[in-house]
């Protein structure tokens, strides 16, 4: 692109998030089906036309609006990939990790010709990142389980999971463990039974939101789970599902910070 973008579209939670973040509003955004745009973007996003769900968008409205530029999850947009840039150029990014974060907001402020206030937003995170971890040195190691599925099996997350990542940079330890084919990302955790997780017994469970009852909790082994016995089981906002924005994995740290720090960093830890 020779010139910034001025109106990208977001087929990504990601896209609308790191739009907003970097100031340039999206002309069209994904939503997540009957619940809408995602809670924390709702009320910046009000009468911005939507595409549908992010793996199967709405071309023909996409069309409508014009956008010079389409922010995109890679394996979201890989089957629509040639139909999406007759539209418009595509930046189709892979948002599993900490550092694709930090390289796709440093991509996204490229495209929009913000380069200097998205590195701004990656180093401020990163600070604050670096903050909290040492605050949370010189304790127990807390193990923690993020876990989803409205099924009778739960599915947990790798450590490399953006929102397993932090918690792991943070000091807690994963009991996901690490990927087994960390150069894809995928798959991005595995399902396990509650017997396998009643032996890995985390300190602290975290439920990402389903719209089903989760089967799972049903299950006579999870009242024997330590984190049910000692009411540390918290549910956490659907951002954790698609953190890779600049808002999200700030508001995620604000929930690592609230749910499970006990300390907050002094002026003089940062």
């Amino acid at each position: 692109m020779s010139e910034p973008a001025t109106r990208p579209a977001a087929i990504s939670t990601f896209g609308a998030d790191v739009a907003l973040a970097l100031d340039t509003a999206p002309v069209a955004v994904t939503d997540y089906g009957l619940q809408g745009v995602p809670d924390y973007l709702a009320s910046r996003l009000a009468g911005v036309p939507g595409l549908g769900p992010r793996h199967q968008p709405n071309l023909e409205v996409l069309s409508s609006v014009q956008p010079d530029l389409v922010i995109a999850i890679r394996r979201y947009t890989e089957k629509d990939g040639d139909q999406i840039e007759a539209i418009a150029p595509l930046l189709a990014l892979d948002l599993i990790t900490v550092e694709d974060s930090l390289r796709g907001v440093e991509s996204v402020g490229q495209a929009l010709g913000t380069p200097a206030k998205a590195t701004e937003l990656n180093v401020r995170f990163m600070d604050r990142l670096q903050a909290l971890a040492k605050g949370n040195t010189g304790k127990d190691t807390e193990t923690v389980a993020l876990l989803t599925s409205g099924s009778e099996t739960p599915f947990v997350y790798y450590d490399h999971f953006l929102p397993t990542a932090l918690l792991e940079r943070l000091g807690f330890d994963n009991v996901g463990g690490a990927p087994p084919n960390p150069d894809s990302g995928i798959p991005l955790g595995y399902r396990i039974s509650l017997e396998a997780l009643l032996e890995l017994n985390p300190d602290t469970i975290l439920l990402l939101p389903t719209s089903r009852q989760r089967a799972f909790t049903m299950n006579p082994i999870w009242p024997y789970l330590k984190a049910v016995r000692n009411n540390d089981v918290h549910e956490v906002p659907q951002y954790w599902k698609e953190g890779a924005g600049p808002i999200a994995r700030e508001r995620i740290l604000d929930d690592i910070q609230r749910l499970l720090l006990t300390t907050t960093p002094t002026d003089a830890d940062k």
